[in-house]
């Protein structure tokens, strides 16, 4: 009889190391696996048949983490305000707009209603 694994033992774990070119990626979560998987084309190299699966990954693909950017409130405002332009600049571009001069003429073809 096969035992269920709690969400806290379904654990996802990246591990590499200095002396190797190659991170270690452990997850048991569906969508690490299928972004793995479809998105990044990585095969993988282990299946627990628990749901867990291991993959290979060249490090230098790991992003290390950064720290949030932290803005000012006048930094705010002024992004603000570029993205309201940029807002209106694509709205007034999207808007339909009138042919000049040419109407489609029926050429014969009638439309019973």
């Amino acid at each position: 009889m096969r035992r269920r694994l709690s969400n806290y033992e379904q654990e996802t774990i990246i591990n590499f190391n200095k002396a190797e070119d190659v991170a270690h990626i452990f997850t048991y979560e569906k969508t690490w696996q299928q972004h793995l998987e479809k998105r990044l084309g990585l095969k993988p190299t282990m299946d627990n048949s628990f749901g867990g699966k291991a993959y290979e990954i060249p490090k230098k693909r790991i992003r290390p983490p950064r720290a949030p950017v932290r803005l000012s409130a006048e930094a705010r405002a002024k992004l603000a305000h570029r993205l309201r332009q940029s807002r209106d600049l694509t709205s007034q571009n999207t808007k339909p707009q009138a042919k000049s001069g040419t109407k489609k003429q029926n050429k014969g073809n009638t439309i019973n209603r």
